[in-house]
């Protein structure tokens, strides 16, 4: 069995370990109707519409 020859810093194991531990930025896309920043697969919030149909009615905050 292998044995390590000396203990492994803790700098080192979270160094390794934080590569790949990072937050990705959100993939926007425009609506196809309204234009509006939104997620990709997602209803627009602004104007209801997904796949160039309307899906649900928006609220209106005001």
């Amino acid at each position: 069995m292998a044995v390590p020859r000396s203990k492994t810093s803790k700098a080192v194991t979270k160094g390794r370990r934080n590569v790949n531990m990072h937050l990705d930025t959100p993939h926007l896309v425009a609506c196809g109707n309204c234009g509006n920043l939104v997620l990709s697969h997602h209803v627009c919030k602004k104007c209801g519409f997904y796949k160039g149909r309307q899906v649900i009615t928006p609220e209106v905050n005001g």
